[in-house]
């Protein structure tokens, strides 16, 4: 998943960048064996670039890029612009990702909530009451600390892709960090390798903070059965007045929220309260039940409340969406996470909700002696009619923005990654060609396709784009939609199409895609104060870089699924997680755009990966 790339201004350094954090022992050894991440040969990306611009773009308008791409090659302006990058590329320890977090994070001025930040729908819980919904929150509290455990005695198994070690930096990130608003660029600030370790979580119950130690004396964690004393405290306190929603703030346009950030911590309480909550390990959001709907709506409602919380008169108060991790449990079973994107992709966190998950379901083994616990702190907020206004404000534009969402979750429940695998076809790819296929039959045309590949190959590595509208898949939808074509031909082009994404995939793993280069490129020539190349100007640009699909595979253990919002306003945010047997999807669009419907593009998907099944199930298996 990505943010649209805008940046004009001349990247300042970052005070700390979340990539300077040092790495403990083992992993420090681990890192530094870890390849960094290559500069491709300029004329191959290039190249590259032209070959993916073919299925969107007209004739003329490919021949005039054409030109363009000829003229930054042979006048040495693209020479001399990659010289820099490989130049930066030996000084720097990746020279993609402090550029990366900045245009694509902490550069990005809207809001972070629907527009930047993946929530997750886990598995409806049987609890319906609130000791059920407290009980549960104090097994995955006590699971999560059980994971940073692993974290920071690094006994977390180092991670693999196709033989090679992965990069586990990102678990450094994800816990104890927050995003902090800040007037033209924001920042992260992370605690977890402070002199002082912080020892506290976040728990936002009824839209009021509460500062909760969760470590013993002796350093040992609480217990579940100590923490659900805990929790109940919370609780009960803070059923006695109903308080002004100040996370509510933090759903705000950046630059809005920034002035209201520094209008908020003037003051010396407000200012201790939101640094509480900026330096806790995580935050746990114990929410209101949702209102009822019908088991078809269900699982598209939890993954709203996941994103966004509701609305003001539920349960987006009831959160801090700049705190990198927060957990939510609602009162009626339903369940999940939202998380800020800025420090770590879906992968990391995916495999903390895996672990979290199975540690839920482990028995108590040892009821624990009940010490008398402190009460839980309740962070205090002084709130002057100032900042009273700007709560309604972001009150209001949240309402606008929820209402302009449209996601839905399904389950397509006829095959999972096992009928592609069984026909010796990437699972992925597959699901990518049939995405291709339902866009085209809705569009009659082929769309710019983000679907993000992990470079943790290398050493501090984040995303590049897989783009899967290809030559090859516009062949093959084509010849779907086409009666005369011969069913043998089409399994060939598909086939064909299947190869080709997990061609491009491998590619983009591997550090050789063009998305990243391209903007490397791009940037080194606003750091040189160079004149911006006509390359980056050109319409077909603006094109290429218009993703109308934006997806993701975000795998998972857990029979879970993740959920982001478009990155463009004509367009869709779709993630999967492929079972065995089924398939978890979302799909999100915006209401306003008249263009686009989620509950339609679904639809479309279904019939896609049905008609592709039938197609190979009908033609006789050709003799490999």
């Amino acid at each position: 998943m990505m943010m649209m790339i805008a940046s004009s201004a001349k990247p300042a350094r970052l005070v700390k960048p979340v990539s300077a954090l040092k790495l403990p022992g083992r992993y420090l050894a681990h890192q530094e064996s870890l390849p960094c991440l290559p500069v491709p040969p300029l004329q191959q990306s290039l190249e590259k670039y032209l070959l993916a611009l073919k299925p969107l773009i007209s004739q003329e308008e490919w021949d005039h890029t054409q030109q363009l791409l000829d003229d930054f090659r042979t006048s040495g302006v693209g020479e001399r612009l990659q010289k820099r990058l490989e130049k930066r590329a030996t000084k720097t320890e990746n020279w993609l990702s402090d550029w990366w977090l900045q245009t694509a994070y902490l550069d990005y001025r809207m809001p972070v909530v629907i527009h930047s930040s993946p929530g997750v729908v886990l598995p409806k819980q049987d609890f319906v009451d609130r000791q059920g919904q407290l009980r549960f929150a104090a097994k995955l509290i006590e699971g999560v600390l059980d994971f940073k455990t692993m974290v920071d005695n690094e006994t977390l198994p180092v991670e693999y892709l196709g033989g090679n070690q992965l990069c586990m930096n990102q678990y450094y990130q994800i816990l104890s960090s927050c995003r902090v608003p800040g007037p033209k660029r924001d920042s992260v600030v992370n605690y977890s390798q402070a002199k002082k370790a912080p020892t506290h979580i976040t728990v936002v119950h009824n839209f009021q903070f509460f500062e909760l130690d969760v470590y013993n004396s002796d350093g040992t964690p609480l217990t579940s059965d100590q923490v659900f004393t805990q929790l109940e405290k919370i609780w009960g306190t803070s059923l006695q007045t109903n308080k002004e929603p100040i996370g509510i703030l933090t759903t705000n346009h950046r630059n809005s929220w920034s002035k209201a950030y520094n209008n908020l911590i003037k003051d010396k309480v407000n200012k201790e309260s939101v640094r509480t909550i900026q330096k806790s390990i995580f935050t746990v959001c114990l929410d209101a039940p949702m209102p009822k709907v019908s088991d078809e709506l269900y699982k598209s409602r939890v993954a709203a409340q996941m994103l966004h919380g509701g609305g003001s008169r539920w349960n987006s108060g009831n959160r801090w969406f700049d705190k990198t991790l927060q957990f939510i449990v609602a009162e009626d079973g339903s369940c999940g996470l939202v998380y800020e994107h800025a420090p770590a992709e879906g992968p990391p966190i995916v495999a903390l909700v895996d672990h979290v998950v199975e540690f839920t379901k482990k028995p108590e083994l040892v009821r624990s002696p009940m010490v008398p616990l402190p009460m839980p702190k309740k962070l205090r907020f002084n709130v002057t009619p100032e900042i009273k206004g700007d709560i309604e404000k972001a009150k209001q534009n949240l309402n606008i923005m929820i209402h302009d969402l449209d996601v839905k979750v399904f389950v397509f429940s006829v095959f999972g990654k096992n009928f592609p695998k069984s026909e010796k076809l990437s699972p992925d790819a597959f699901i990518q060609v049939a995405l291709q296929l339902a866009y085209y039959r809705i569009y009659s045309r082929a769309c710019a396709t983000y679907e993000s590949a992990s470079l943790r190959m290398f050493r501090l590595g984040r995303t590049d784009t897989i783009r899967s509208a290809s030559v090859d898949s516009l062949n093959f939808v084509k010849a779907m939609e086409e009666p005369t074509v011969q069913n043998q031909e089409k399994v060939n082009l598909l086939r064909k199409a299947i190869q080709a994404h997990r061609a491009y995939t491998d590619m983009a793993i591997g550090g050789k895609a063009i998305d990243r280069h391209l903007l490397g490129l791009k940037l080194q020539a606003i750091e040189d104060l160079v004149s911006m190349p006509e390359v980056f100007m050109d319409t077909s640009y603006a094109v290429a870089m218009h993703f109308n699909l934006s997806t993701s595979q975000v795998p998972a253990k857990t029979d879970c699924v993740m959920c982001f919002g478009p990155v463009v306003p004509d367009g869709y945010g779709v993630c999967y997680n492929p079972m065995d047997d089924h398939i978890n999807f979302s799909v999100s669009a915006f209401n306003s755009c008249a263009e686009t419907n989620a509950a339609r593009l679904a639809h479309y998907l279904e019939r896609a990966l049905c008609d592709i099944q039938q197609l190979i199930l009908q033609s006789p298996k050709s003799k490999l």
